[in-house]
Parts: C-alpha cells; structure tokens; sequence
C-alpha cells in the first residue's frame, strides 16, 4: 500500500513538474522543474529497488545534464534572453495539441499491437544484472551505443555552448 501511494505522490511530482517546465516563461525555473521531474523519475527507480538506475539517474541526468543546461543558459547573454519573450498564437496552440494527441494515438497504438499489457505480470522483477547487461551490452538489443551517441550528443552540446559564449573580436 505504501508503494502505490508513493508512486502516486512522485506521479504527481512529475507529472506537475513536467507541465510547469513547459509552461514558464522563465527559462531558469524550467531548468528547475525539469530537474524536479529527473529526481521523481530517480525516486520511481528506488521504489521498484533499481538503486543502479537510480543511482544513475541522480548523478548522470538530474546532475549533469540539468547543470549542462543550467551552465548554458548562463553562458548565453542576458541581450539574448530579453527578446525571448514568445507569445503563443492559436496555430501554434492547435498544432501542438494535435501533434501530442498523434503522439498519444501512437503509443497507444503500439502498447496495444504488441500486447504489453497482457505481457505485464504483476510480481515479476527483472533481476538488476539482466538490466544491466541489456544497458552496457553491444550485441542485438543492448543500448550501449545509444548510450554512446549521447555522450557525443552533450560533447557537441558542450562545444555549442562554448562558441556560442565566446566573444567575438
């Protein structure tokens, strides 16, 4: 009972946080909701005693990445951010109710075609050394080298940051 009613509260967490990140004007408070949302995906991995994933994603996401993004912003000049201010138009609302609601169709689509529901055993747990080696692993469903294109994803994100914060002579 106590499981299901943190998963709740961290649902919530998330769920809110994830909204507030998208709908701030501020840049810096979205930066935060999105490491709020980091945390409460890190909790969801605690409570189902995935500590390595959890613990991965506290020190590699909510940790580095955030600040990644926190040092980027900072980076950028403040002439830059004062003329962010964006306002949306119907169109753009619209558009982007249908592309979350295609989205939705999608997910729902697949969950339903591959019968991931029927396949979701109550008391069944993957063992961590299973997880881990389907996450470090380089053979036919194992995710070490999109683990590694990410790693060059941030390299250049880093890179970007440094030419777009460098003052030109």
């Amino acid at each position: 009972m106590a499981n299901i009613v943190m998963f709740c509260i961290l649902a919530v967490v998330i769920l809110g946080s994830a909204i507030l990140s998208v709908a701030t004007k501020s840049i810096m408070r979205a930066a935060t909701f999105l490491l709020l949302v980091l945390f409460g995906v890190a909790g969801i991995y605690f409570l189902l005693d995935y500590t390595f994933l959890g613990a991965a994603q506290v020190s590699v996401y909510a940790g580095g990445i955030t600040m990644i993004y926190i040092f980027a912003i900072q980076l950028v000049s403040k002439q830059t951010l004062r003329g962010l201010s964006e306002r949306l138009r119907g169109g753009k609302v619209i558009a982007g109710c249908l592309a979350a609601a295609v989205g939705c169709a999608m997910v729902l689509f697949i969950i339903l075609k591959n019968k991931f529901i029927s396949m979701a055993i109550p008391n069944q747990e993957v063992p961590m050394e299973t997880v881990g080696n389907t996450l470090m692993g380089s053979e036919k469903y194992q995710y070490v080298l999109p683990f590694e294109f990410i790693s060059l994803f941030l390299l250049a994100c880093i890179i970007g940051g440094i030419v777009i914060s460098r003052k030109d002579k």
